[in-house]
């Protein structure tokens, strides 16, 4: 499992590396994050989730279904879409609700 991060999305803002529990997100002489070792990567989404600026990709493994898809979010207000982008081309969005989303 592994992420990317688009460069010229990325904003420099760093609050990937604040949540990335391997400390693997890393901050480029020019500014921007990038992930040293990507193959050390756990697959938490944790960085996913935090950036607010779609930069982050997470690829879904054959292994969860995923065949070369790949997932980010976006934010609208308290909404988190979670965009998953097919290798085929489609795309599914997953909304959730950031104030009901810890409820039980």
């Amino acid at each position: 499992m592994s992420i990317r991060i688009d460069k010229q999305k990325c904003v420099g803002c760093f609050q990937c590396t604040a949540v990335c529990p391997g400390s693997l997100i890393r901050k480029s002489d020019t500014g921007k994050a990038y992930i040293k070792y990507p193959e050390n990567c756990w697959g938490c989404v944790s960085c996913v989730k935090e950036c607010r600026f779609g930069a982050i990709d997470f690829f879904l493994g054959a292994d969860i279904g995923g065949v070369g898809s790949t997932m980010n979010v976006s934010y609208e207000g308290d909404i988190i879409h979670w965009n998953i982008h097919k290798y085929d081309g489609t795309q599914i969005t997953i909304d959730v609700n950031s104030k009901d989303s810890n409820q039980y």
